[in-house]
């Protein structure tokens, strides 16, 4: 297994420990009852970290969209970080990245026809999704909500980047766990995310024996698989004017003469990187926050690092998220728009792991959905 450091501010422990006795307070609030979770007469799976930062939720939320929505009437609730509303806000084709948030708008364009809402409140979101007359829903998948324990969920996905194991990690500020490492005790799957395609056997016994799971908790191993590059102003757009041939999809095995300006507004672009580096090392990165709101001076930079790219063949990459939030926006002109893609990202669960993965999530929604017909 590889050595990854993981940067702790030691000098911040004292502030750490302000922090812990608070946080253990509430979840105490909550273990004793004094602070009531709510259960539904619904399938509810949250998917969750104790990490802030990318541990990729918003794959792995896909993933469990793709695996139930030919049998299930799926719906999708999230807190919609960074948006500009407040309350509950259900997803209509008029939906933008400024009313319902980056991550809920990126699933809701990709499957339009899944029930999507928004809601810092969960519990008052999920009752709003129950009285829906049309579609009736028959699952809820709750996206960031670990914390959220006003909900209970019945069942529970714990995510950790292979790069940083809750286990190596300490609480804000010190370190970017949200709350203790006993909080993975309320988990029952724990997926260790980012995983190189070529780990090992052993490294599957090392970090195994190191998250010290219960018997009751299931643990899988999953990885990134890269789809090919998707043009972010396609001709069908009505964004685009452009009918250039470039607006195709691009298969990473043909940018081995390519120039690339990777531009990310994610947690760690670190993975991206690699995997591009493994089809060519002139790779210009420009980094920016997660979840960042790009300026028009953020913009601006974008256009002068693009003209900086001498080969001939050169193209702009970013992720599927901050595709959202390039696409409406008003400062990238039509002269740029034909050289950006997207990267697809798609959840592989390794170790010949994954129907056992879906069987566990297809009988629990079937042994608890509402709708016992289509069991």
């Amino acid at each position: 297994m590889s050595e990854h450091v993981v940067k702790i501010h030691k000098w911040l422990y004292p502030v750490s420990w302000i922090y812990k006795s608070v946080v253990a307070m509430r979840n105490k609030l909550f273990d004793w009852g004094v602070f009531q979770s709510k259960s539904f007469n619904i399938p509810v799976i949250c998917v969750g970290n104790l990490a802030v930062g990318g541990t990729g939720k918003t794959p792995h939320t896909e993933y469990l969209i793709k695996l139930l929505r030919d049998n299930y009437q799926v719906a999708i609730l999230s807190r919609g970080y960074k948006r500009r509303t407040s309350g509950y806000v259900l997803a209509t084709p008029q939906s933008t990245v400024k009313t319902i948030g980056d991550e809920p708008y990126q699933m809701h364009t990709k499957f339009p026809s899944v029930t999507l809402a928004v809601d810092e409140n969960r519990c008052h979101g999920i009752e709003k999704l129950l009285h829906l007359k049309e579609p009736t829903v028959d699952v809820i998948l709750l996206d960031d909500a670990f914390q959220h324990r006003y909900v209970k969920p019945g069942l529970s996905i714990l995510l950790t980047d292979y790069h940083r194991l809750f286990c190596d990690d300490t609480l804000l500020p010190a370190g970017r766990l949200r709350e203790s490492i006993n909080g993975k005790n309320r988990a029952q799957i724990v997926i260790v995310t980012k995983c190189p395609q070529d780990i090992k056997p052993i490294d599957y016994n090392i970090i195994t024996k190191r998250l010290n799971l219960y018997p009751y908790q299931q643990l899988f191993f999953s990885s990134f698989r890269y789809g090919n590059l998707r043009p972010v102003f396609s001709q069908n757009d009505s964004d685009s004017v452009t009918k250039d041939s470039s607006n195709k999809e691009v298969p990473l095995s043909s940018l081995t003469d390519a120039n690339i300006l990777l531009v990310t507004g994610i947690a760690s672009p670190t993975p991206i990187l690699e995997r591009l580096k493994e089809f060519t090392q002139n790779i210009d990165l420009l980094s920016f926050g997660d979840h960042h709101d790009f300026s028009h001076r953020d913009i601006q930079l974008v256009k002068e690092r693009f003209k900086k790219l001498k080969s001939e063949q050169r193209i702009i990459i970013t992720t599927e998220k901050d595709a959202t939030r390039l696409l409406h926006h008003p400062a990238v002109n039509e002269g740029l728009k034909p050289f950006i893609y997207a990267l697809p990202i798609e959840i592989e669960i390794l170790q010949n792991q994954q129907d056992k993965f879906n069987q566990h999530i297809i009988n629990y929604v079937r042994e608890n959905t509402r709708n016992r017909s289509l069991s």
